[in-house]
């Protein structure tokens, strides 16, 4: 099986089958009663339909369905989480407490959403994580054995172990989805299924709905030269990412492929492109378990949500078991597992993604009974993804790899879904050349400043003064990349790596969309570039919207830095965005270059500041790094904090943006929403319009 894991086939097929006749049994059994049958009961049939699709998989049954029974199955299979019946659902915390009690309600709920990752592990015909699972699901209905009191620790230490003893297998598969092309599930049905039968959208085993069918559709009845030429506007970037930063593509053999489900056309004709410089797809699923991170953002191959809340509500279900131990568990067999897949590891060029908007600001309940870190988890949480990021950076150095980036909309965006989706593919192959020269003439400007000072407008509080790098040599050196269409598509920023010391201010935006998550009236303040308050409205409560912004931006860290400053130039897509009314659902991908953005974080050149980058014009970038990141040569763990949120102010909300020099002198960028600089004034058109 890879990483000293030996684990007989035939062994896990006669464990399955004891484990299954024993689940079977539960739905007429006795042995608990009230509330707590009734969960047993239910989750069994839920065990049950999963072992049901194993079975025709094997048997080669599934192939022969009709489109109709899989949409069926597929419902069927989701229903119970869906937002419809989630109030009653086993994997609503809050419905699981009400009904089975605080000692049991959580415990059970987190179980019951970790046994969802069944589907997939029927569908993939993963024996072995299937057969494992439904063990502790049995393990855990035998803790009641005795009778009913008192075995909330039984449970608990169940849960515990099982993730303990079979992280080996758990970090094996998951960097070996990551950097390793052979037999791949995904990229079967990617490349062998008929894309016109669009039964092949049930092959996944992920949630199929109206997103995914109507994508399909759409992408079918589009001509062979428009999927063309939105494959080659996303594997070119790829290329030429490598190409603008001086990294030698020809090293590498694999791309990791993100896409989401209905987009098979065009990834399709992209994995053709790929092939023809060299590299094959590795293709992995978005996360199922807690233990590699269910969350609210999607990656890997994909579907849209069946329900945000109930992945909000679990997205910190590894709070459970999270402990010492555990951490120096898994990152122990994370270097195993690196190690037995370092060759491949070190061919895999990086992650190319394609990512989806269109659906509705999601606001979160914050519930009482779903899992929370206490602090010392958190810092557990802290240490593991510094360590983890230092493995994996080991194996596959961030100064060999690149990635590149591209957004398209979904039907949920509206009746005017082909209209938006036709602009965005224009949006994404914009001409690079004009904004690339356009956006040097910004760069000239504040290549000339010390500082810059940001001013929201009307009701936006913003005001910040963000410090820059000194030039030594103005001729040879910049302190802005200018970014065109290549790693971050579609066209449209210059960013910098500010200096901490002298950045200060407020940050505020009236609403903004991060990760999938919606922030009203959120507010940042920074002293010296470090993020000293912040707060939001989301919530009544002003512990909870500290909570909120804690969690999910500073991802459990006291403070983080300014990474970068940037200002976005793609007043297309802000016009767009406006005409159609989705300022809301674009992705930060294409929101970051609707106005000046601040990220918190790492900057954008982690663990690359040592790699030298060049613009168009042949300057070398030298601002890559800050005071922080400047530590890395002494400690890695206080250099890097794994994380980098983009935050846009958008061009509506903005007064003026103003180069500060030396000597005193100032120049707007911008000064009342619009561009000031010679030779911008067609960024200004859009706006206008």
């Amino acid at each position: 099986m890879g990483a000293g894991i030996e684990i007989d086939g035939e062994e896990i097929k006669e464990r399955l089958l004891l484990v299954m006749e024993r689940i079977a049994q539960i739905p007429g059994e006795h042995m608990v009663s009230g509330a707590l049958r009734e969960y047993f009961r239910r989750t069994a049939d839920f065990v049950l339909q999963t072992y049901e699709v194993l079975q025709e998989k094997a048997e080669g049954e599934s192939a022969k369905k009709t489109i109709e029974t899989c949409r069926q199955i597929n419902e069927r299979l989701y229903e119970d989480i869906r937002a419809e019946h989630y109030d009653k659902s086993y994997g609503n915390p809050a419905y699981a407490v009400l009904v089975l009690g605080e000692e049991y309600g959580r415990l059970l709920s987190m179980l019951y959403a970790e046994l969802r990752a069944l589907i997939a592990y029927a569908y993939e015909g993963r024996y072995l994580n299937y057969t494992i699972l439904c063990e502790l699901f049995s393990q855990v209905y035998a803790c009641f054995e005795e009778g009913e009191e008192g075995n909330a620790h039984e449970i608990r230490d169940a849960i515990y172990w099982f993730f303990h003893d079979y992280s080996e297998i758990f970090s094996e598969q998951s960097v070996r989805e990551m950097v390793e092309p052979e037999n791949n599930f995904f990229t079967a049905i990617l490349m062998e299924s008929d894309l016109a039968d669009l039964r092949y959208l049930y092959r996944y085993g992920e949630p199929i709905g109206e997103n995914e069918v109507r994508l399909a559709q759409y992408l079918n009845a589009l001509s062979e030269e428009e999927i063309q030429k939105m494959a080659d506007t996303y594997t070119e970037g790829y290329r030429i990412g490598f190409l603008a930063t001086g990294k030698d593509i020809s090293i590498k053999s694999t791309v990791g492929i993100n896409y989401p489900i209905g987009m098979e056309r065009m990834v399709r004709a992209a994995v053709r492109n790929f092939e023809k410089i060299g590299l094959r797809p590795v293709i992995y699923r978005d996360a199922v378990s807690s233990f590699t991170g269910r969350g609210t953002a999607k990656r890997g191959c994909y579907s849209t949500a069946v329900n945000k809340q109930f992945d909000y509500d679990h997205k910190n279900d590894k709070a459970l078991y999270l402990d010492k131990a555990f951490v120096e568990r898994r990152l122990e067999t994370l270097r195993t597992a690196f190690e037995h897949y370092k060759a491949p590891a070190k061919r895999y060029g990086g992650p190319a993604v394609i990512e989806v908007f269109g659906e509705e600001a999601f606001a979160p309940v914050v519930k009482p009974e779903t899992f929370r870190y206490d602090e010392k988890q958190n810092r557990l949480n802290v240490y593991y993804a510094s360590a983890s990021a230092q493995i994996t950076n080991r194996y596959i150095p961030g100064e060999e790899r690149s990635f590149t980036i591209i957004a398209f909309p979904l039907p949920a965006i509206g009746d005017k879904f082909e209209e938006i989706f036709e602009g965005t593919v224009k949006l994404n192959t914009l001409d690079y050349v004009r904004y690339r020269d356009m956006q040097q003439k910004i760069i000239d400007v504040l290549d000339t400043g010390e500082k810059v000072h940001i001013k929201g407008a009307g009701g936006n509080q913003t005001d910040l003064t963000v410090s820059l790098c000194t030039l030594d040599n103005p001729d040879k050196e910049t302190i802005f990349e200018n970014c065109v269409a290549d790693v971050n598509i579609p066209v449209g920023e210059v960013f910098t790596s500010p200096v901490l010391k002298g950045t200060n201010g407020l940050l505020h935006v009236s609403e903004v969309y991060l990760n999938e998550l919606r922030y009203m009236d959120l507010k940042i303040t920074f002293a010296d570039g470090m993020i000293t308050d912040y707060t939001c409205s989301n919530f009544d409560s002003e512990e909870e919207n500290r909570k909120y912004i804690y969690e999910n931006i500073l991802k459990f860290h006291d403070t983080l830095p300014m990474g970068e400053f940037a200002i976005g130039t793609n007043t297309t897509a802000y016009r767009m965005a406006r005409e159609y009314g989705i300022a809301d659902k674009l992705p930060i991908l294409i929101a970051e270059k609707t106005g000046p953005h601040f990220a918190v974080g790492d900057t954008c050149y982690s663990h690359e500041e040592d790699t030298s980058t060049y613009n168009p014009d042949g300057k070398e970038i030298v601002a890559r790094e800050n005071e922080i990141s400047a530590l890395r040569k002494e400690d890695a763990q206080k250099a890097y904090f794994n994380c980098h949120t983009d935050i846009t102010i958008p061009y509506d909300e903005l007064d003026s943006i103003t180069v500060i020099r030396r000597d005193g002198s100032r120049e707007d960028v911008i000064s009342g929403g619009r561009f000031m600089v010679r030779g911008t004034e067609e960024l200004n058109v859009p706006l206008d319009e």
